[in-house]
């Protein structure tokens, strides 16, 4: 029996395979512009509570569903649980995002550090996984997605987010291999990771390299790229006979596409500040393009995301090989009928972009 969902767009358009309209989603789909996700939120007590719940974030990642024609569902958990599950004591300070109790500030820290047994350390994700996959009732495919090493190295070292990293950079210089330690085991830990949610069932994954792009060519290439790679190389391709997708978001990395393009993702995301039609000139047929409308454009009017909407669709131009998203999350201030809009606009203009030229 085929595992293959009945709107199979959205894998058909990272496999750049014909499809018959743009697949859209958008990244942070299940989020704090929606009302009905604070009251779950509010009904879990925390962010992280809600995470740890299967149920809650089964009941979170199908809220979207509920209000827009999406080609995707993406699961509903955050990246920072692999480094919690090393023991770094995640923790979401109200007004100022996610910190760690003990991040790695010791050299015997790095080296003891060790990429947790997904099953025992991060079952409660599997778990949502296999409930959403089960909820999803074979509609549409489901994501699964993990943090980059280096990404998640940033946190972990410098133990919140909200600037520049600064602790980070300062090791790549100063002590190189203590840093290389930190992403190995974070590769690992990553690749475990997804695998175990491939298995779970998610029929497509994401890496988001959020911070990649703060690195000059040379320490892109080195801290991050090299390890992005390595994790591809080391996950699950098919599953229940059908491939399972890759997708490679580097926010910021614009610069590196042709790099990027060549380490195997089927396809790589592109925030707002990259012009989607000379990307897709630049990268050929190596990989599909996810992206890229700047997410302020959401907090406009439906006519003018209607307007925003055509030009991504133009850029991209004729043929398969894009999937609509935007090109970072969704704002908390985002009116929910703007996503709306975005949705209806991305399935009304993108069938004309699939259809044969006219001779």
């Amino acid at each position: 029996m085929s595992t293959r969902p009945r709107n199979d767009t959205f894998l058909r358009a990272l496999l750049r395979q014909p499809v018959d309209h743009t697949p859209v989603w958008v990244m942070r789909q299940a989020g704090r512009y929606l009302p009905e996700y604070n009251q779950t939120r509010a009904r879990a007590g925390g962010f992280m509570d809600l995470c740890r719940s299967p149920a809650l974030a089964t009941e979170v990642t199908l809220q979207p569903l509920g209000r827009f024609r999406l080609d995707a569902a993406i699961l509903f958990s955050d990246i920072l649980t692999i480094p919690d599950a090393m023991g770094l004591g995640l923790y979401f300070a109200e007004g100022e995002g996610p910190r760690f109790e003990r991040p790695l500030r010791e050299e015997w820290e790095i080296r003891d550090l060790q990429a947790p047994d997904p099953q025992e350390h991060l079952g409660y994700v599997l778990e949502a996984v296999s409930e959403i996959r089960r909820a999803l009732a074979g509609e549409v495919p489901l994501i699964g997605f993990s943090g980059s090493p280096f990404t998640l190295a940033c946190y972990m070292i410098d133990g919140a987010g909200g600037g520049n990293f600064e602790r980070t950079r300062a090791m790549l210089y100063s002590r190189p291999d203590l840093l290389h330690r930190v992403l190995q085991v974070n590769c690992e830990a990553v690749t475990r990771y997804l695998n175990a949610q491939i298995q779970a069932g998610a029929q497509a994954v994401m890496v988001f390299d959020t911070w990649g792009g703060l690195l000059s060519g040379p320490a892109f290439r080195e801290f991050s790229l090299a390890y992005l790679e390595q994790v591809l190389a080391g996950l699950i391709r098919v599953q229940d006979g059908e491939v399972v997708p890759r997708v490679v978001f580097t926010k910021g990395g614009a610069q590196w596409l042709e790099g990027l393009a060549s380490i195997g993702a089927d396809a790589l995301g592109l925030d707002w500040t990259c012009d989607l039609g000379l990307a897709r000139g630049r990268v050929g047929q190596q990989v599909a393009l996810q992206g890229n409308l700047d997410p302020a454009v959401l907090l406009s009017n439906p006519e003018e995301v209607k307007r925003q909407v055509a030009r991504v669709l133009a850029d991209f131009g004729h043929g398969t090989g894009h999937v609509f998203n935007l090109g970072h999350g969704v704002s908390q201030h985002t009116p929910p009928e703007n996503v709306a809009a975005l949705v209806e606009a991305v399935l009304e203009l993108s069938p004309a972009y699939h259809r044969p030229l006219a001779d």
